[in-house]
């Protein structure tokens, strides 16, 4: 890792953040049958690898990753939901609801991300948005809030309608918000469960091949259309590394259904075997210090406002760049803690994270108009029946 300065007064300066560009391996990336596809990490949202993880994709079932989200955190989830009829003649996939059934709202979100009942998401929408119309726009609305900004949803379940589409980006964005709520991850990884409703007593599987099978898997949602193919958001963790991988349009057919489980499997293990955590910069260390003018405070250091803890490949690491761009000489006065330069993180070239720099001290001016300007200040606001002290100091300030 190298460290270089780039001398230069910085204008508007960005928050810490990490690119989404990410930084491909030279070899050993997966191969996988999908159209789209992503690995992104959890902790920082670095993307690790992608295929046209940008593309705009219908995404179907795993549309209710946010459906879940927005009940979860809109409506009490021990709500009663009177089945409409609109949500009875939902198609298959479905838990064939009965129009005016009355049943847990909770209850509802187990169907819904268990066994993907497309039935319960119009009654979730209905019951939690008012109409399923009202309720995809509040989906759409926090899909921007999240910088998931290549989203909509037109159904709550992800039935082929419309505009409705996604990109493998945006849904592992989506999805790193979902793994932070408790909630929506303990029913998302309940393996089997039953309950009742006045009518009937259901009981669900999980569906989720991965939380089988895969080392760490904890989520998420499968999904299938005949316009979307097979699809799959996967999360697992292994020791401190938590990945979230999509797969959209694996496939048709049975081979399809397989080939998702194949790819999710081929892009979780590549991020495990070739990533781990390197601390490139710690949080309010030292970066480098400047010449003041006109203070008596000759030097300032400044120090960076963040650390950056990123996944990395020991080529990445080897081939990494922390770039200072800080001025050289300010003009006092310096404030504490004033923003005076910004480090930039590169690989190879590729820029993948920012982080602001910060002065670590107060440098006031010192120059004989300064003083002036503060006798007379301070004269005026003493009155002018007060005569000011207009002696001046045994030495001169620096000008």
């Amino acid at each position: 890792m190298r460290y270089f300065a780039k001398r230069a007064l910085c204008g508007a300066l960005i928050a810490p953040f990490l690119l989404a560009t990410p930084v491909r391996a030279e070899s050993g990336a997966p191969k996988v049958a999908s159209k789209s596809a992503i690995l992104l990490d959890f902790k920082n949202a670095r993307v690790l690898w992608e295929k046209d993880g940008f593309a705009p994709m219908p995404m179907a079932s795993t549309t209710k990753i946010m459906t879940a989200m927005i009940a979860i955190e809109n409506a009490n989830l021990s709500d009663i939901v009177t089945v409409s009829a609109r949500a009875a003649r939902a198609p298959e996939v479905k838990m064939h609801l009965i129009k005016g059934e009355k049943i847990m709202l909770e209850h509802l979100l187990y169907a819904l991300l268990l066994e993907s009942a497309n039935d319960a998401a119009v009654a979730i929408a209905e019951r939690v948005g008012g109409s399923v119309e009202n309720f995809c726009a509040a989906m759409t609305a926090k899909a921007r809030e999240l910088g998931a900004r290549d989203t909509v949803f037109e159904t709550p379940n992800g039935l082929d309608a419309g505009d409705h589409h996604s990109t493998a980006y945006d849904l592992a964005l989506i999805t790193r918000y979902a793994l932070c709520n408790e909630k929506f991850m303990e029913i998302s990884n309940t393996r089997d469960v039953s309950f009742k409703s006045d009518k009937k007593t259901y009981s669900m599987h999980n569906k989720n091949r991965l939380l089988y099978g895969f080392e760490g898997a904890n989520g998420v949602k499968t999904g299938f259309t005949t316009k979307a193919g097979h699809c799959f958001v996967g999360a697992a963790k292994r020791g401190g590394m938590q990945l979230i991988s999509v797969v959209l349009a694996s496939g048709w057919g049975s081979a399809g259904k397989e080939q998702k489980w194949k790819d999710t499997r081929e892009i979780l293990e590549f991020g495990f075997d070739n990533f781990r955590y390197y601390n490139i910069i710690e949080e309010k260390s030292f970066a480098g210090n400047f010449a003041v003018e006109r203070s008596k405070t000759p030097f300032v250091d400044y120090y960076f406002a963040e650390g950056i803890n990123v996944p990395l490949t020991r080529d990445e690491y080897n081939n990494l760049e922390v770039q200072i761009e800080a001025p050289e000489l300010i003009r006092a006065p310096v404030t504490k803690n004033e923003k005076v330069g910004v480090a930039k993180i590169f690989i190879s070239g590729n820029q993948i994270a920012e982080v602001d720099l910060l002065s670590a001290q107060t440098a006031a001016r010192s120059d004989i108009k300064t003083y002036m300007e503060k006798i007379i200040n301070e004269w005026l606001s003493m009155g002018t029946s007060a005569t000011p002290n207009m002696q001046l100091p045994e030495s001169t300030p620096d000008f």
